[in-house]
């Protein structure tokens, strides 16, 4: 039996939940138990139509979910609720890494602790390749998208007309997708679809950013970016690291690609998604205001994707372009993520001892270390032998 609950229990458990969740998309399995085992607020279909839809739209697929149980539990209330208190962990942690990090990383020690941090950040971006590749590039045409996107990259094109390149030739290119017709069960069900705070929410969006533009014109620069990020991150956080790379590092110049590199070893040590790390160039960028406005930027496109799509999802799952279309989105990121891995490696003055923790933190990742384990575990042995 279906439980109700309220806007305010939503938030807490999720802001309880925010607390350790380390593990990035792994944690929804604990949003599972936490919100079909725990509390009953939903049944298992409905958990499983939530799932398949945080990870067909751009975004942190774990964060997503916890929206998700917010929107079928109470609205969109709810659903703000959930997510704001499944997030807030990772930013009040990202904020004080970030302000330490500014105050303190000239200091030798801390150099050299950074130093060790980015050969592990190779790592994991490499594990990461592997994973998503893995699920993501599975027949010769879709590894050409893949590979034809990193080329493209390369070439100095816009990561953003890559993805969209790469949209149009998965719906050219990649097979027919098996397509589900519309489940009359899920149709029949309420999802809460209240358009008027959908609305309401848009204006206040759309009022903030006028008002930052009036303001003050940097932090709307910043708050664009973020967005635009989000809005073209499919398949999970880690997507949106070639094209944060791109923004930040290459077309904007903001930090170089060390600091960015810093900036995801925090991120990998803070719960939520790795996202977060938007948190840490905003306050690099323009301070706490910077770390706000980078922070709500990053998680509204997939927010509000969320409260609109889901409605409709069970209709739109059901198209075969729809899936080529994103198939062939997922393939792009493989190769735009092998770029920000080269990027990223040219960047490391490798050495036999960095070599060796290199392939040490590799070896963790693929037999499941928990990342908890390696960071520090890295941070030590570079502060010892670098």
């Amino acid at each position: 039996m279906i439980s109700k609950t309220t806007s305010k229990d939503l938030f807490l458990s999720f802001f309880r939940l925010g607390l350790t969740a380390f593990g990035g998309p792994a944690m929804v399995a604990q949003i599972r138990e936490l919100s079909i085992n725990r509390h009953r607020w939903l049944d298992e279909g409905d958990f499983k139509n939530g799932v398949a839809l945080c990870q067909s739209i751009p975004g942190a697929t774990a964060i997503q979910t916890a929206a998700y149980v917010g929107l079928k539990s109470v609205g969109v209330t709810g659903a703000l609720a959930s997510y704001v208190g499944f997030g807030l962990p990772a930013f009040l942690l990202m904020l004080i890494f970030s302000v330490l990090y500014a105050r303190y990383n000239s200091l030798p020690e801390i150099g050299s602790l950074f130093s060790g941090l980015q050969v592990i950040v190779v790592a994991i971006i490499l594990n990461a390749i592997y994973a998503f590749g893995k699920s993501n590039v599975k027949n010769i045409k879709s590894a050409l998208i893949a590979i034809l996107s990193s080329a493209l990259f390369w070439q100095g094109i816009s990561p953003f007309l890559v993805v969209i390149g790469a949209g149009l030739a998965g719906a050219i290119l990649l097979q027919t997708a098996r397509s589900e017709p519309p489940s009359p069960q899920t149709e029949q069900k309420s999802m809460h679809w209240e358009a008027e705070k959908i609305i309401a929410l848009g204006c206040i969006l759309l009022t903030a950013l006028v008002g930052l533009y009036i303001v003050n014109a940097a932090l709307f620069t910043l708050a664009a970016i973020m967005l635009k990020i989000d809005l073209f991150a499919f398949g999970g956080g880690f997507a949106s690291l070639p094209l944060m790379l791109h923004e930040i590092v290459m077309a904007k110049g903001w930090m170089a690609s060390e600091t960015f590199m810093d900036g995801i070893a925090l991120g990998q040590v803070t719960p939520g998604p790795i996202v977060i790390t938007a948190a840490f160039v905003g306050y690099m960028v323009q301070g706490l205001a910077g770390a706000v406005v980078a922070t709500i930027a990053i998680f509204t496109p997939s927010f509000f994707l969320v409260i609109t799509v889901a409605p409709i999802f069970d209709r739109l799952k059901s198209s075969p372009y729809f899936a080529r279309v994103i198939d062939g989105i997922l393939a792009s990121f493989v190769g735009l993520l092998l770029y920000v891995l080269i990027k990223f490696a040219l960047a490391v003055p490798w050495d036999i001892i960095r070599i060796i923790l290199g392939l040490g933190a590799l070896a963790a990742l693929i037999r499941k270390v928990d990342i908890l384990y390696i960071v520090p575990a890295g941070a030590v042995l570079s502060m010892i032998f670098l």
